[in-house]
């Protein structure tokens, strides 16, 4: 149920009232206030009903996205996927970019028949004049969401409608960044892990230009470290976007 319905004081229930005392004083035929009812219901209901929650998109195997990079000797696959535009990031209610996060959807694919650790894993983002970024936790986007400051430069090209700068946090918004995070730590055999990267980007016109992602710590089953994987970013700039 839409918060606020039919509660005394409510949008919804005051604009009944005011259709009725048209009604009573004749100024207002019986068959128009039906519709002008509807019609204003229908204009205060429609913010709340569009409302969204964030739902994690279903991976695909690691090797069908174009920044990956396929082991197959020992049957992994490790994809990257950044969230750069404005019909991908519909996903969030959270506005990332304003904040200076780029989200990037990273992907495991284990097609091997033992499970492997990534309990260790170290995640760069390696920039073309060597700056090295690592993915941000829940708590550091938490605070630059309570303590944020007017960002003129969005590291992300592209127009994105900007909520309101606030001060506070929302459970609701906790819940989208916690549940968004990847975090598993291991992958079974013959399945997929994913989940978001989030990286501070922010002060940068082109965070993906030229840079890729460095992976290390990726072990099997018997606790032997794999080669390490890279994805550069331009493979995923130059590939046909579909969205």
């Amino acid at each position: 149920m839409v918060s606020g319905i039919g509660e005394e004081g409510s949008p919804v229930v005051a604009a009944i009232i005011e259709v009725e005392i048209f009604v009573l004083m004749g100024t207002l035929p019986a068959s128009q206030a039906r519709f002008l009812a509807v019609t204003l219901c229908t204009a205060i209901l429609a913010p709340s009903l569009a409302a969204k929650d964030f739902v994690k998109p279903e991976a695909r195997p690691a090797r069908t996205y174009p920044a990956h990079d396929d082991h197959p000797n020992e049957k992994v696959a490790i994809a990257v996927d950044p969230y750069d535009t404005a019909e991908k990031s519909k996903i969030f209610t959270i506005d990332f970019p304003n904040y200076g996060f780029l989200p990037v959807f990273f992907v495991v694919t284990n097609d091997g028949d033992q499970p492997i650790s990534i309990a260790d894993i170290a995640i760069t983002l390696v920039t073309p004049n060597r700056s090295k970024f690592t993915p941000v936790s829940s708590d550091d986007i938490y605070r630059r969401m309570s303590h944020p400051q007017a960002n003129t430069n969005s590291p992300i090209p592209f127009p994105i409608p900007h909520k309101k700068v606030k001060g506070t946090v929302s459970k609701k918004d906790m819940d989208e960044i916690d549940s968004a995070q990847f975090a598993a730590r291991a992958v079974e055999p013959h399945t997929t892990q994913s989940g978001f990267l989030f990286f501070d980007v922010s002060g940068m016109a082109t965070p993906l230009a030229g840079s890729y992602i460095d992976i290390t710590g990726v072990r099997n089953a018997q606790g032997n470290e794999l080669m390490y994987f890279e994805m550069p970013l331009d493979k995923y700039l130059n590939s046909p976007k579909t969205n």
